[in-house]
């Protein structure tokens, strides 16, 4: 799977080139396009709507931005939750513009991010197969909920973040696999 999954990055690096695209991590976005973000992730229904004031708190994290021309046409973001004393970063906003799209620029991006997070606990929660399949393609374990402290489970509950699992599934990266039983432990001494 790791050699698909370098063919499949190595092939959106050179069809980036190929078209002008650049990608570029950064911690700042206008105000006009992060209002555009924020109405795109509220009529998409793939999507987890993100307000403005979520998406400028989201950006203290960085975000990596497919630019052509000048012109944002895919976007990650890196949102972060708080858990005790912990950061845990789930991946959020991906879109890719619709000319773009069959070219794994989406993988590309969520492969850009979870490097930059692989020693921090990532999360990914969707429903898309897609992305289920990207995430295992990127190193990142199926969990179930079973698997998560119940700590964890409520904060993820009060942050309107826990979902549905027969429509969604819970993707965690290698960092926080290794680290699961062990910060279930912690939480599960603050109940």
């Amino acid at each position: 799977m790791n050699i698909e999954k370098n063919t499949v990055v190595e092939e959106a690096k050179a069809y980036c080139e190929a078209q002008g695209l650049e990608v570029v991590f950064t911690h700042e976005i206008s105000k006009t396009h992060l209002q555009i973000i924020s109405e795109r992730t509220k009529h998409l229904p793939a999507m987890y709507h993100a307000s403005v004031g979520m998406l400028l708190d989201r950006l203290k994290n960085g975000c990596y931005l497919l630019m052509k021309d000048g012109e944002i046409v895919g976007h990650i973001f890196a949102h972060r939750h708080t858990i005790d004393k912990y950061s845990v970063y789930e991946r959020s906003s991906l879109w890719v513009q619709k000319a773009y799209r069959n070219n794994n620029l989406g993988l590309l991006l969520m492969d850009f991010l979870t490097k930059k997070f692989s020693k921090e606990f990532l999360i990914s929660i969707a429903q898309d197969q897609t992305v289920h399949h990207n995430n295992e393609l990127l190193g990142m374990r199926h969990i179930t909920l079973k698997d998560l402290s119940p700590v964890l489970i409520e904060t993820l509950e009060k942050l309107g973040k826990l979902r549905d699992e027969y429509k969604y599934k819970y993707y965690v990266n290698p960092y926080f696999e290794s680290k699961i039983n062990q910060f279930n432990k912690i939480l599960k001494s603050k109940i």
